[in-house]
């Protein structure tokens, strides 16, 4: 079958720049290709050729600097090329397969949801019925993203799956691998915390991801642990480090604490996985309605025990005090606080619950897993 991926305008793939949507799409396309002649379309880079081949897959990268100018060259593209699919599955975009069902008129159509993207502020319930109407399955990245479609649009449930996404568990590894020990060894050093407790944040440092509830907790927290320390990865926003009113504000949180706290900045996500194993504890401080976080499956990879939010779909990959804890007051941080002091203070509890979140990854969070989904879903077009 020939198949077209549609990415969204936001960034490239390969994730150069990151995003969770073209780390998922770079992951499993070469499992879709096992069994599919596949074309990629996704945003332009400098970094990238425009056209490139690798075996069965086909990558063609699209300018736009917005996404309408961004879908108009696509069409344009595609009408160039000529090519015919047998079927589209776009991502994210579910306006996308109204405007491209024109130009493709004998393909299928599927779409992969990883936001809420039917909220009445993204799309009019009478596009999002042809939209409906027009899919032949929808995957979401939780059953929190599935539950809201269908609480909206209950007579399509039967098109509706939950694929959860993954991590590479032969990239992010364990500390208790002989193989990382060397490496986090050096990555304390070379942030001169040989001897202290990390706990670990990663994500973009924008006030809905929650790092200003984290960095009061760590207040508390180095009050009774003067060894811990706090490390933060993420920017403002993919492959740029600028400083907001925001980002200010948390480094101005950061120089009052007591102990050391270190802003990365931006890091590819080929380089995440060595900040992985400096940690002891993950936080996921997420404030918002969030999808499901991807650095869960990640911090689950590395064998880090995970304090996260029960916001959104976060808490479903979470076993309360089996993976990790889970905090219903998502915004209170002397709360937070108390759970990372528990980890701390419980070093043997917290490392059981790094090989029982490292254990979900191989067994269930991998990629192959969401491969065989998608391509179960793919076989019934």
């Amino acid at each position: 079958m020939k198949v077209a991926l549609i990415c969204t305008e936001k960034l490239p793939v390969p994730p150069i720049l990151g995003g969770a949507i073209q780390i998922y799409i770079d992951s499993v396309l070469p499992i879709l290709a096992r069994h599919h002649e596949v074309t990629l379309f996704s945003l332009h880079n400098n970094k990238l050729p425009v056209r490139e081949s690798q075996g069965n897959i086909r990558y063609i990268r699209i300018m736009g600097k917005t996404a309408d100018e961004y879908i108009n060259n696509l069409k344009r593209t595609v009408l160039e090329d000529a090519a015919e699919y047998d079927l589209i599955h776009i991502f994210n975009r579910p306006l996308w397969v109204i405007r491209l069902s024109d130009v493709f008129p004998n393909s299928a159509f599927s779409l992969s949801l990883h936001n809420e993207m039917f909220s009445s502020k993204k799309i009019d319930p009478e596009r999002a019925l042809q939209c409906l109407d027009k899919v032949r399955f929808i995957t979401a990245v939780s059953h929190f993203i599935a539950d809201d479609l269908i609480k909206k649009y209950p007579a399509y449930q039967e098109k509706i799956s939950v694929v959860y996404s993954a991590a590479d568990a032969s990239v992010f590894k364990p500390v208790w691998f002989e193989d990382i020990r060397e490496e986090r060894a050096a990555m304390r050093k070379r942030y001169g915390l040989d001897n202290h407790k990390v706990v670990l944040f990663v994500g973009r440092l924008s006030h809905k991801k929650g790092a200003h509830v984290l960095l009061e907790a760590m207040e508390k927290v180095m009050e009774v642990h003067p060894e811990a320390a706090l490390v933060l990865v993420g920017s403002k926003w993919y492959g740029i480090n600028y400083t907001d009113e925001y980002v200010g504000k948390l480094q101005e949180m950061g120089k009052k604490l007591k102990g050391p706290v270190v802003f990365t900045g931006f890091l590819t996500p080929q380089e995440i996985h060595r900040y992985y194993s400096m940690g002891d504890i993950f936080v996921c401080a997420s404030q918002w309605r969030e999808p499901l976080a991807r650095v869960h499956y990640e911090a689950m990879a590395s064998g880090l025990p995970i304090i996260s939010t029960a916001r959104g779909g976060n808490a479903e990959v979470m076993q309360q005090m089996i993976n990790g804890i889970v905090i219903e007051e998502y915004n209170n941080p002397e709360v937070m606080a108390n759970c990372i002091n528990y980890l701390l203070e419980h070093e043997e509890e917290a490392l059981k619950m790094g090989k029982a979140g490292r254990e979900m990854v191989v067994r269930k969070y991998n990629w192959e897993r969401v491969g065989k989904q998608l391509l179960d879903l793919m076989a019934k077009v």
